[in-house]
């Protein structure tokens, strides 16, 4: 009957290992060095999604704003409207013609991006007179 024996690969052919636990903990360290990489880049599309928001409702605030100076609402009355909605916001209008176009800028809302002074902006027009 055959026996089978358990032969220890790592082990040479005196006796002493021949280097396989060398690579013993070399996982933990690669992981170690992409986790800080793969939650930058996390940080990174979190803070995207937030501008793209903050420039949604920027664009919103600005079609309100344009209606409200259409409709001849004072400026003093849509510059509290646009700050209601968007804190921080600076409100630019022009007349066209027969529009009424309302501008919209703020700081970014992601810090990283806010302290090198990006801005986010949007703009809507109205037709004078509210209709």
């Amino acid at each position: 009957m055959a026996r089978w024996v358990h032969v220890d690969d790592c082990a040479g052919g005196d006796g002493h290992e021949s280097g396989c636990h060398r690579d013993r903990g070399s996982v933990t360290a690669e992981f170690a060095a992409v986790v800080p990489a793969v939650m930058i880049v996390l940080a990174l599309c979190l803070g995207s999604v937030q501008i793209v928001g903050q420039q949604v409702r920027l664009v919103d605030t600005a079609a309100d704003a344009a209606r409200a100076l259409a409709r001849g609402d004072g400026p003093g009355r849509v510059a509290a409207l646009v700050l209601r909605a968007v804190p921080g916001a600076m409100l630019d209008q022009v007349r066209d013609g027969e529009f009424v176009c309302a501008r919209l800028s703020a700081p970014v809302a992601f810090a990283p991006l806010a302290a090198a002074g990006l801005t986010v902006s949007g703009s809507s027009c109205a037709l004078a007179g509210g209709l």
